[in-house]
């Protein structure tokens, strides 16, 4: 299987290696039969989707899975977040940035690429939210 990377792509060497393998060899990849907190975002652009799930406790990502489909850079990116966030706290993974996304692709990406490196960073974001308001929803009653 053969990746296409668009012109605006510049990654050499071994960044780009890395990229490919975690595109062809992504970690994470799968579900999670009892998640707490699951979402999808999609890039309307050029129609990458991702979806992600979480299983939390005591505020402590214990697990994250990912689904999707799209381009080397979304799939790749999405590969390294997930071992970025894993073991970590909400709050850090709320923190994360898209610099912080960037960053770990160790290359320049140009404008439209960075919408598909940060997609899945939005849908963890987004998932997030949503077990937090789902939490806050159980504490106060509300079905």
């Amino acid at each position: 299987m053969s990746e296409n990377l668009d012109p605006g792509y510049t990654g050499e060497g071994m960044y780009r290696e890395n990229i490919i393998d975690h595109y062809k060899n992504p970690h994470n990849k799968g579900s999670i039969e009892d998640a707490d907190a699951q979402f999808t975002e999609n890039n309307a652009t050029c129609g990458d989707v991702i979806t992600v799930q979480l299983k939390v406790k005591d505020g402590i990502v214990k697990d994250i899975k990912f689904q999707g489909r799209g381009c080397a850079i979304s799939q790749a990116a999405m590969s390294m977040l997930t071992g970025e966030i894993k073991g970590k706290s909400l709050e850090k993974a709320k923190s994360v940035k898209r610099g912080d996304i960037v960053g770990m692709f160790g290359i320049e990406i140009g404008p439209v690429r960075t919408k598909c490196a940060t997609l899945g960073m939005v849908a963890v974001k987004n998932a997030i939210k949503e077990f937090e308001l789902k939490k806050v929803s159980v504490k106060e009653g509300v079905k």
